[in-house]
C-alpha cells in the first residue's frame, strides 16, 4: 500500500519492457534505503517488486499486464520517474490509499498556469471516470491528487509548486499518457452496490438482518433505504 506521496524522481536506466513482460531497471538514491529484495516500490504508481539492488539503484521484473494496463510502454532509458516506497505502519498517511495497480492511461490535454499552480487537464475512458468525483483523490503517475473539476470527457487537477518540483507531472506535455487509478473506496462501493451486498447486521440498528438483504430498487440509493439499513 502506497499514499501517492512521493519520495524522488528516479531515472530509467534501461528498461526491456515491450509488448509482453520484460524487466526494468532504475537509478534512485532515497528509495533504496532500508529496501530489500522483495520489497515492494511504485514507480510512477506502479507497484514494482525489487528483483535486485545495486548501489545506485534497482531493477524489477515487468508483468504482461503491467504493460498493457500502464503508459510504461512509452518510457525509454533517460525517462524520470516518480518512485514511492510501500508505507511503513508507522508512517504519515499524507494522500491516501493507493494500490499501486493502474486501472488504465490517460491522456494529458493542456498544462495552463493560473498564478502559483497550474490546471493540468487529462483526458481519461468512461470506466474512469465514472468512479472520480469532484473533491475526491486521483492516483496521477502514482502522486495523489485532488479532482477539481470532472465531466463526461476530461478532469482537472491543480498542481501547486511543491508538488511540481517533487515530480514528473509538470514536465508532461499535451498527448502524452499517464497511468490512472482510481480511489479504490469508489470501486468497493460499486462493485457492492452492484452485486445487492448489504452490510451485516449490526447492534442498535432498527433492521433486522433480513430485511438488510435487499439491495436498492430501480430508484437507486435514497434517503429511504440509508434510513432502513440503521445509517
Amino acid at each position: 500500500m502506497f499514499t501517492g506521496i512521493m519520495e524522488e524522481v528516479g531515472t530509467i536506466k534501461s528498461m526491456t519492457a515491450g509488448e509482453s513482460s520484460g524487466e526494468i531497471r532504475v537509478q534512485a538514491r532515497t528509495v533504496l534505503e532500508g529496501t530489500k529484495i522483495g520489497d515492494s516500490i511504485a514507480v510512477n504508481g506502479i507497484c514494482l517488486t525489487v528483483t535486485s539492488l545495486q548501489p545506485d539503484g534497482f531493477t524489477a521484473d515487468v508483468m504482461a499486464e503491467t504493460v498493457r494496463r500502464s503508459a510504461l510502454r512509452e518510457q525509454n532509458p533517460g525517462s524520470k520517474v516518480n518512485l514511492e516506497r510501500a508505507m511503513a505502519a508507522d508512517g504519515r498517511f499524507g494522500g491516501h490509499m493507493v494500490s499501486g495497480h493502474i486501472d488504465g492511461t490517460g491522456k494529458v490535454v493542456s498544462l495552463e498556469r493560473e498564478e502559483n499552480a497550474v490546471w493540468v487537464t487529462i483526458e481519461a475512458p468512461a470506466e474512469i471516470l465514472r468512479l472520480i468525483v469532484e473533491k475526491g483523490s486521483i492516483a496521477i503517475d502514482g502522486i495523489s491528487l485532488t479532482v477539481a473539476y470532472v465531466d463526461e470527457r476530461v478532469f482537472k487537477v491543480s498542481i501547486i509548486p511543491h508538488t511540481g518540483a517533487e515530480t514528473t507531472l509538470l514536465d508532461r506535455k499535451a498527448g502524452d499518457s499517464v497511468n490512472l487509478e482510481n480511489d479504490i473506496t469508489g470501486k468497493y462501493v460499486e462493485k457492492l452496490l452492484a452485486a445487492g451486498v448489504s452490510t451485516p447486521y449490526s447492534a442498535g440498528s432498527r433492521t433486522g438482518p433480513e430485511d438488510r438483504q435487499q439491495p436498492p430498487g430501480e430508484d437507486g440509493l435514497t434517503m429511504e433505504y440509508l434510513e432502513k439499513m440503521g445509517i
